[in-house]
């Protein structure tokens, strides 16, 4: 039998998103990636959204979402059972990424334009000081942010929309263990490395630093 969680997991604060349904979906995905909703065990939407406080339909709503994101699964008349990460989902959400992301961002190379640079380094910055603070919601929260300025930048929005999508399913599956302080620390660092390699125009050291980046997530299943 599944065990079946009744304690409080110490979800993120809602907030940030205009939907409701989207805000608790991304506050899953959040307590997901840093362990505080554990594989294997089932939940209740009443209880999380007990702890939410607010009522169980856009609760509800939001595992369903996440279930077809595959990070959940419904159990019938008990709730929804957070997926154990598989090794071979996340080679292959790696692989897909290593051959639509890592071309897309190398193209960037010499073409990010000088206005938005001190943005960029704010938020490679911002990462970096969540990770050595050991703030993975942080963390999180400052790395999408970068790579989605980043990708808009390619001016291809299904592209853009095709890559966080993999970015988030792959993420889920990389962190569903905490990730180590010094992990955090190496991928936020290598925001300002990639940073940097892209505004010289070195697009041989930037497919380098993208590479190591996706190792990262690949790496806790190695």
């Amino acid at each position: 039998m599944d065990p079946v969680a009744d304690a409080m997991v110490g979800l993120p604060d809602l907030g940030g998103q205009s939907s409701l349904r989207g805000q608790v979906a991304d506050a899953l995905r959040k307590a997901l990636a840093t362990g505080s909703l554990r594989s294997g065990v089932v939940y209740s939407a009443p209880t999380l959204a007990d702890e939410f406080g607010i009522s169980p339909t856009p609760v509800r709503e939001a595992m369903i979402d996440l279930v077809r994101d595959g990070l959940f699964e419904a159990v019938r008349n008990r709730g929804f059972r957070v997926v154990r990460p598989s090794a071979r989902d996340l080679a292959e959400l790696t692989e897909i990424r290593e051959l639509v992301e890592v071309p897309a961002v190398v193209r960037l190379a010499g073409a990010v334009p000088e206005a938005v640079r001190p943005r960029l380094r704010a938020l490679a910055e911002e990462a970096l000081t969540a990770a050595r603070d050991g703030d993975p919601i942080g963390f999180l929260d400052a790395d999408h942010r970068f790579h989605s300025e980043l990708l808009e930048l390619t001016g291809n929005r299904t592209l853009v929309r095709t890559i966080l999508d993999l970015r988030g399913r792959s993420q889920m599956h990389g962190l569903a263990r905490p990730a180590a302080t010094e992990t955090l620390v190496a991928s936020a660092e290598e925001h300002l490395g990639l940073l940097d390699a892209l505004v010289a125009g070195d697009a041989e050291r930037a497919r380098e630093l993208m590479t190591r980046h996706l190792d990262h997530v690949r790496g806790d299943h190695r």
